[in-house]
Order: structure tokens, then C-alpha cells, then sequence
């Protein structure tokens, strides 16, 4: 499999396709050109995700080890009742709100007190603080960003992996290699699969050919983790992302949430922030979190307060590691009523699919297990973008783009099968766009250039009768 500029262009004329692999050959020419090129665009793009992604999910380990002293407590005898922790945190930084509270999950973890509206801190992300739920004591302050609790560390390295660190428009380079990331790995995965059994082993070979064998035998055994990872990272895409949420949205299965409000539905519209509210009015943290345990939400939970006087408290599992916990329950901030739950068991299988998917693919699901996967994983697509620059610099031994790929191969393609795969590359393009116009753009590209040559041709001396 080609991940990269493979020029696996020589290997066409050279031999004859195995009997098995005589239903690709009306495909072969077409895959081979599309393979190469767009290989050849969208390398360095997954080079760089595959190098941050790399990064990313050696952060989880690294996190605890830099930020040991804020995470880990000496265990004591007993945990002090949450709102004394609460209590303490807000007089160390009375700054902001209690957008949160995370209690210590473990008997050596930390309690996590979480502030929104803090002066110096981007909207986006929280204070937390940390505390010993044993003495009190507050340990530090971190800025945390998402439900994954990543601190500074963590989220520097996600945002590079996300967007570069470049904002929105950043957020399109791993769109970008997403969405060709599979189509790359399918193609590579033909032509490996298309080629002559003797032709595909490496031991004994050299130069080139033993490049090619390597590429093609590394591919291979990467490609289900390659589609893994395209499949996933465009879930939170910005506009695949968005068509997926869309699609969703339209069969039902959309993520439900538990009701803040009194008595209410459970929606997709999200439960309360808490971002004005209190985590010192009504029945107390305490009788809240006591409600919580009496539905069955172990640990880790995080509580959040009412956004207004109308809204009720949301204590939710934030589990995302097997097996996933992500129970919620609203609680009357008066009585201490549970007034709405809502189980994972009930989600719809889509959503659920999509929460794993996202968990695996961002290494918690698992955890180091899951993490070691996708740093081998990271790893294949290096090593496999080398070789095929490799390939690429062996065939053409450095110049221009070695020997230039046929064009129209798409006319040797039968119509029975051509009329139904361009039906469904617009139908995926459309969903996947920054799939569907950079390819719309090659065809264009890759017609008027092939226009271009053929009038050239006409205008020599030697084809004036042509």
C-alpha cells in the first residue's frame, strides 16, 4: 500500500496481473494514477498529523508524570465531605465560578475543582483547581481544557495535532489528511493485493523492488488502523464533521442529554453549564452527590451547578476508558430530587459507535494499551511516507517526478463499472468535501493538461498528418 508518492508506476507494464487480481485490471490504471498523485499532495499533510498524532498519544503518560504533584495525593484515612474541598479551593482562588467539580476518583487522586471566568484564562478552557481530599490542602491551579481533562501539556499537543495551532482554518490540514487517508490506503491496498504473489515478497530483494516490498507489506497490515483513524477523525471534523452530526441528527441517533430543567426530556441540546451558577446554593454538594451515588454513578463523576435558579444540578460519569461510564442524572437543587436520568445503555447506537470510536482513536478508550496501538500506528505512516519518497527518488533517481503516469486511464475503465463508481465518489464527495473538490480539482486539472499535450503533439512537425 502506497501512503505516500510511491512510484509504483513501473511495475504496470512489466508483468502481467495474477489470475486472481484479474478483476482489478480494468481498475488498475486508474487506481495506480490516482494513488501516486494524490499521494504525492497529501503526504506531507499526513506526515505532520501522523508526527503530532504521534506526540498526542504519548501525552497521556507524560501529563502524569509532569503534573504528579497536582493529579497525586498521599492517601489518608478518610475523604473530607466535597463541599469543605470546594470551600477550601474558593478561598485560595475566589476568582471566577465553580463551572465544576470533579471529586478524587481514586484513593490517591486529586480533587478537581473547576473555574470559569477566570481573569486571564481563554473562555474556552477552565481553572483547575487542585485539592487533597483528605487535608484540603490545595496542591495547584492548571488551565484544563475538555471533558478529557487534558491539561496544558496535553492540550498544547491536541491543538497542534488538531489545527497547528492556527485556529479554524488550521483545523482543514487534518480534515484534509482524513479525508484522504482511506482512499490512499484502499488504493495502496489493490495494487498490493493486484500484484503477482512472487512479486510482492522482500527478502531477497534489493533496491527498489525490496523498498516497494517493504511499503507494500507494512501497508497492509496498518490498513484497518489507517481506516480506523480516517473514519474517526472525521467525526469532529469541521465540515464532515458537521454532515456526519447532520446524518445523525436525521435517524434518531443523535447524543442524547439528561434535562437540567425540571421533569424534562431528555434532547441533544446539551444539559446546563453551570457557567452562572453556584456551587453553594440549594441542598449542597453533599446531599447532591449523595443523590447521585443512590442512582448508581460510581466514579468518576463530575457535578456541574445550575446554569440559572431554574435548572437543576447535572452529576454525570466521565469514564472513557472500557468500560465507558457516561450515566447522567439532573437533581432538583431544592429537594435533592433526582428529576431526570439518563443511561449510556440507552443511547442510540450511533451515538454509541461514534463515543467509542472517538475514545479509541483519541487513546483513552484503552488506555495504554490504546495509546502504545496508536503510537505504532503513527510510527507505519512515517515510516511508510519515507519509503514512498524513497520509491519516488529510486524510480525517478531525483528528477522531476520519475516517469510520468499515463494519463486517461479513467477511459480504459468499462462503463458497467465506471457509471456506478463515479456515482458513489460524488454521493462521498459531497459528504466528505474536502475529499470531493480537491478531487474534482484533479480531474479538471488533469484533463486541460491533457488537452494541452495533445494540441502540442498536433503542432509538431513530425504528427502534422495525425
Amino acid at each position: 500500500m502506497s501512503i505516500a508518492p510511491s512510484t509504483s508506476t513501473d511495475e504496470a507494464p512489466k508483468a502481467a496481473p495474477a489470475p486472481s487480481a484479474s478483476r482489478w485490471a480494468p481498475l488498475r490504471p486508474l487506481i495506480l494514477r490516482l494513488h501516486f498523485y494524490a499521494g504525492l499532495v497529501v503526504a506531507p499533510f499526513l506526515l505532520v498529523a501522523a508526527t503530532t498524532g504521534l506526540l498526542y498519544a504519548a501525552s497521556f503518560q507524560a501529563e502524569k508524570i509532569v503534573y504528579a504533584d497536582e493529579m497525586t495525593v498521599p492517601v489518608g484515612d478518610t475523604k473530607l465531605p466535597i463541599s469543605e474541598q470546594v470551600a477550601a479551593a474558593r478561598e485560595a482562588h475566589p476568582e471566577g465560578t465553580v463551572s465544576a467539580v470533579r471529586p478524587s476518583p481514586e484513593d490517591d487522586a486529586s480533587t478537581r475543582v473547576l473555574l470559569s471566568g477566570v481573569e486571564g484564562v481563554d473562555d474556552a478552557y477552565t481553572l483547575a483547581v487542585f485539592v487533597d481530599p483528605y487535608t484540603a490542602e490545595v496542591r495547584g491551579a492548571l488551565e484544563q481544557y475538555g471533558s478529557t481533562g487534558a491539561l496544558p501539556l496535553r492540550t498544547w499537543i491536541d491543538e497542534f495535532h488538531r489545527d497547528l495551532h492556527l485556529g479554524e482554518n488550521g483545523r482543514l490540514y487534518s480534515e484534509f489528511a482524513a479525508s484522504w487517508l482511506w482512499v490512499i490506503a484502499g488504493g495502496g491496498v489493490v495494487l498490493w493485493l493486484s500484484r503477482r504473489r512472487a512479486l510482492r515478497k522482500v527478502r531477497g530483494t534489493s533496491g527498489r523492488r525490496r523498498t516497494l516490498g517493504l511499503h507494500g507489506t507494512v501497508g497492509v497490515w496498518a490498513a484497518i488502523g489507517f481506516f480506523f483513524l480516517s473514519a474517526t477523525g472525521l467525526t469532529w471534523s469541521a465540515y464532515a464533521g458537521a454532515n456526519i452530526d447532520e446524518l445523525r441528527t436525521s435517524l434518531g441517533h443523535s447524543t442524547p442529554s439528561v434535562s437540567a430543567s425540571a421533569g424534562g426530556d431528555h434532547d441533544g441540546h446539551g444539559a446546563a453549564s453551570g457557567s452562572g451558577g453556584s456551587a453553594e446554593h440549594g441542598v449542597g454538594l453533599d446531599d447532591i452527590l449523595a443523590a447521585a451515588r443512590s442512582e448508581g454513578l460510581g466514579d468518576p463523576v463530575e457535578i456541574v451547578p445550575p446554569a440559572d435558579e431554574s435548572s437543576a444540578y447535572v452529576v454525570k460519569q466521565v469514564q472513557r476508558s472500557w468500560p465507558e461510564k457516561q450515566d447522567s442524572v439532573a437533581i432538583d437543587p431544592a429537594t435533592g430530587e433526582v428529576t431526570d436520568v439518563l443511561r449510556f445503555d440507552d443511547y442510540p447506537l450511533l451515538a454509541k459507535l461514534t463515543r467509542w470510536g472517538i475514545d479509541l482513536h483519541t487513546g483513552v478508550l484503552f488506555g495504554l494499551v490504546n495509546q502504545i496501538a496508536l503510537m505504532l500506528l503513527a510510527l507505519s505512516l512515517i515510516v511508510l511516507i519515507l519509503l514512498g519518497y524513497r520509491m519516488w527518488w529510486q524510480r525517478g533517481r531525483g528528477s522531476a517526478f520519475g516517469r510520468p503516469i499515463p494519463r486517461g486511464a479513467w477511459q480504459q475503465v468499462p462503463p458497467q463499472i465506471l457509471v456506478p463508481l463515479v456515482a458513489v465518489i460524488a454521493v462521498v464527495g459531497y459528504f466528505v468535501p474536502l475529499l470531493g473538490i480537491p478531487l474534482a480539482a484533479f480531474i479538471v486539472v488533469d484533463v486541460v493538461l491533457g488537452e494541452a499535450a495533445h494540441r502540442r503533439r498536433r503542432r509538431t512537425p513530425g504528427n502534422a498528418k495525425a
